[in-house]
Protein backbone atom coordinates (compact mmCIF):
# COMPACT_ATOMS: atom_id res chain seq x y z
CA UNK A 1 0.00 0.00 0.00
CA UNK A 2 1.43 3.25 -1.32
CA UNK A 3 1.09 6.35 1.34
CA UNK A 4 -1.27 7.74 -0.41
CA UNK A 5 -3.45 4.73 -0.69
CA UNK A 6 -3.08 4.47 3.17
CA UNK A 7 -4.01 8.06 3.54
CA UNK A 8 -7.06 7.44 1.21
CA UNK A 9 -8.14 4.68 3.41
CA UNK A 10 -7.67 6.47 6.46
CA UNK A 11 -9.44 9.47 5.49
CA UNK A 12 -12.47 7.60 3.74
CA UNK A 13 -11.62 9.13 0.28
CA UNK A 14 -9.90 11.84 1.30
CA UNK A 15 -6.76 11.90 -1.31
CA UNK A 16 -10.02 13.25 -3.98
CA UNK A 17 -11.37 16.09 -1.84
CA UNK A 18 -7.36 17.22 -1.20
CA UNK A 19 -6.64 16.96 -4.94
CA UNK A 20 -9.54 18.79 -5.61
CA UNK A 21 -8.37 21.52 -3.08
CA UNK A 22 -5.46 21.69 -4.46
CA UNK A 23 -6.25 21.77 -8.49
CA UNK A 24 -8.79 24.85 -7.37
CA UNK A 25 -6.18 27.19 -6.01
CA UNK A 26 -3.42 26.38 -8.64
CA UNK A 27 -5.67 27.08 -11.42
CA UNK A 28 -6.93 30.23 -9.49
CA UNK A 29 -2.98 31.20 -8.87
CA UNK A 30 -3.66 31.82 -5.39
CA UNK A 31 -0.98 32.17 -3.40
CA UNK A 32 -1.75 29.57 -0.34
CA UNK A 33 -0.11 26.18 1.47
CA UNK A 34 -0.95 23.91 4.00
CA UNK A 35 -0.12 24.75 7.79
CA UNK A 36 -0.57 22.23 11.11
CA UNK A 37 -0.49 19.11 11.13
CA UNK A 38 0.13 18.45 7.30
CA UNK A 39 2.99 20.47 7.56
CA UNK A 40 4.71 18.77 10.04
CA UNK A 41 4.39 15.74 8.35
CA UNK A 42 6.46 17.03 5.73
CA UNK A 43 8.84 18.10 7.99
CA UNK A 44 8.96 15.23 10.88
CA UNK A 45 11.01 12.22 10.40
CA UNK A 46 7.60 10.22 9.83
CA UNK A 47 4.11 11.30 9.39
CA UNK A 48 0.98 10.92 11.18
CA UNK A 49 -2.55 10.43 9.94
CA UNK A 50 -4.92 13.57 10.87
CA UNK A 51 -7.81 14.42 9.14
CA UNK A 52 -7.54 17.81 9.47
CA UNK A 53 -5.79 19.91 6.83
CA UNK A 54 -5.23 23.56 7.42
CA UNK A 55 -5.01 25.87 5.03
CA UNK A 56 -3.91 29.45 4.87
CA UNK A 57 -4.14 31.82 2.02
CA UNK A 58 -3.35 35.45 0.69
CA UNK A 59 -5.50 38.26 2.70
CA UNK A 60 -6.91 39.39 -0.67
CA UNK A 61 -8.03 35.97 -1.47
CA UNK A 62 -9.88 34.94 1.24
CA UNK A 63 -13.08 35.54 -0.11
CA UNK A 64 -12.55 34.44 -3.56
CA UNK A 65 -11.30 31.09 -2.28
CA UNK A 66 -14.56 30.41 -0.05
CA UNK A 67 -16.55 30.97 -3.30
CA UNK A 68 -14.68 29.06 -5.43
CA UNK A 69 -14.13 26.39 -3.02
CA UNK A 70 -18.26 26.45 -2.32
CA UNK A 71 -18.82 26.01 -5.83
CA UNK A 72 -16.90 23.19 -6.16
CA UNK A 73 -19.50 21.67 -4.04
CA UNK A 74 -17.52 21.97 -0.56
CA UNK A 75 -19.97 22.72 2.38
CA UNK A 76 -18.76 25.80 4.31
CA UNK A 77 -19.26 26.54 7.82
CA UNK A 78 -17.51 30.03 8.81
CA UNK A 79 -16.30 30.23 12.37
CA UNK A 80 -14.59 33.13 14.01
CA UNK A 81 -11.17 32.64 13.02
CA UNK A 82 -11.78 29.66 10.36
CA UNK A 83 -13.75 28.28 7.60
CA UNK A 84 -14.51 25.06 7.24
CA UNK A 85 -14.75 22.82 4.73
CA UNK A 86 -16.05 19.42 4.04
CA UNK A 87 -16.52 17.59 0.95
CA UNK A 88 -17.04 14.37 0.25
CA UNK A 89 -14.83 12.26 2.32
CA UNK A 90 -14.06 12.32 6.36
CA UNK A 91 -11.30 15.60 5.62
CA UNK A 92 -12.42 18.60 6.99
CA UNK A 93 -10.44 21.49 5.27
CA UNK A 94 -9.86 24.43 7.30
CA UNK A 95 -8.97 28.11 5.92
CA UNK A 96 -7.27 30.14 8.31
CA UNK A 97 -8.14 33.53 8.36
CA UNK A 98 -5.85 34.76 11.18
CA UNK A 99 -3.39 37.31 10.53
CA UNK A 100 -0.81 35.83 12.44
CA UNK A 101 -0.56 33.45 9.32
CA UNK A 102 -0.91 35.60 6.37
CA UNK A 103 2.70 35.41 5.25
CA UNK A 104 3.20 31.70 5.56
CA UNK A 105 2.60 31.06 1.78
CA UNK A 106 5.26 34.14 0.38
CA UNK A 107 7.86 31.13 2.52
CA UNK A 108 6.37 28.09 1.12
CA UNK A 109 8.01 25.11 -0.05
CA UNK A 110 6.33 22.78 -2.54
CA UNK A 111 6.34 19.10 -0.81
CA UNK A 112 4.88 15.77 -1.35
CA UNK A 113 2.61 14.62 1.58
CA UNK A 114 1.41 11.36 1.91
CA UNK A 115 1.84 10.80 -1.92
CA UNK A 116 0.09 14.44 -2.64
CA UNK A 117 2.03 17.38 -3.89
CA UNK A 118 1.13 20.41 -1.95
CA UNK A 119 2.59 23.98 -0.88
CA UNK A 120 3.72 23.51 2.61
CA UNK A 121 4.43 26.22 5.29
CA UNK A 122 8.31 26.71 5.83
CA UNK A 123 9.96 24.40 8.76
CA UNK A 124 10.25 28.13 10.75
CA UNK A 125 6.68 28.95 10.09
CA UNK A 126 5.62 25.67 10.51
CA UNK A 127 6.85 25.46 13.96
CA UNK A 128 5.81 28.73 14.85
CA UNK A 129 2.20 27.90 14.17
CA UNK A 130 2.57 24.75 16.41
CA UNK A 131 3.90 26.85 19.36
CA UNK A 132 1.05 29.54 19.07
CA UNK A 133 -1.35 26.61 18.59
CA UNK A 134 -0.06 25.06 21.65
CA UNK A 135 0.04 28.55 23.84
CA UNK A 136 -3.48 28.88 23.59
CA UNK A 137 -4.99 28.29 26.51
CA UNK A 138 -8.72 27.72 25.69
CA UNK A 139 -7.55 24.50 23.36
CA UNK A 140 -8.50 21.63 24.39
CA UNK A 141 -5.91 19.28 26.58
CA UNK A 142 -5.81 16.93 24.35
CA UNK A 143 -4.92 19.36 20.93
CA UNK A 144 -2.37 20.87 22.99
CA UNK A 145 -0.89 17.88 23.81
CA UNK A 146 -0.74 17.27 20.35
CA UNK A 147 1.00 20.60 19.31
CA UNK A 148 3.62 19.73 22.24
CA UNK A 149 3.99 15.84 20.29
CA UNK A 150 3.83 17.99 17.20
CA UNK A 151 6.57 20.13 18.18
CA UNK A 152 9.05 17.18 19.62
CA UNK A 153 8.81 15.67 16.24
CA UNK A 154 9.64 18.90 14.32
CA UNK A 155 12.66 19.49 17.37
CA UNK A 156 13.70 15.89 16.56
CA UNK A 157 13.85 15.81 13.11
CA UNK A 158 15.56 19.82 13.36
CA UNK A 159 17.16 20.14 15.82
CA UNK A 160 18.94 24.00 14.53
CA UNK A 161 15.58 24.60 14.99
CA UNK A 162 15.72 24.67 18.88
CA UNK A 163 16.22 28.35 19.46
CA UNK A 164 12.95 29.44 18.39
CA UNK A 165 11.51 27.45 21.04
CA UNK A 166 9.95 29.83 23.92
CA UNK A 167 11.58 28.65 27.52
CA UNK A 168 8.88 27.79 29.38
CA UNK A 169 8.34 25.75 26.26
CA UNK A 170 12.17 24.62 27.19
CA UNK A 171 10.92 23.65 30.52
CA UNK A 172 8.45 21.40 29.76
CA UNK A 173 10.01 19.45 26.44
CA UNK A 174 13.15 18.89 28.84
CA UNK A 175 10.73 18.12 32.01
CA UNK A 176 9.22 15.12 29.24
CA UNK A 177 12.38 13.86 27.81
Amino acid sequence: MTKRQFYDWQTAGGVDDVMRLVDILERAEVAWCVIGGVAVNHWAAEPMVTRDVDIVVAADQVDRVIQLLSEAGFDATRHEWPVNFQGKSQVSIQLSTEEFYRDFPARSVPADVHGILLRVASLEDTLAGKIKAWGEPERRASKRMKDLTDITRLLEAHPEVRGAIPDRLKVILENNS
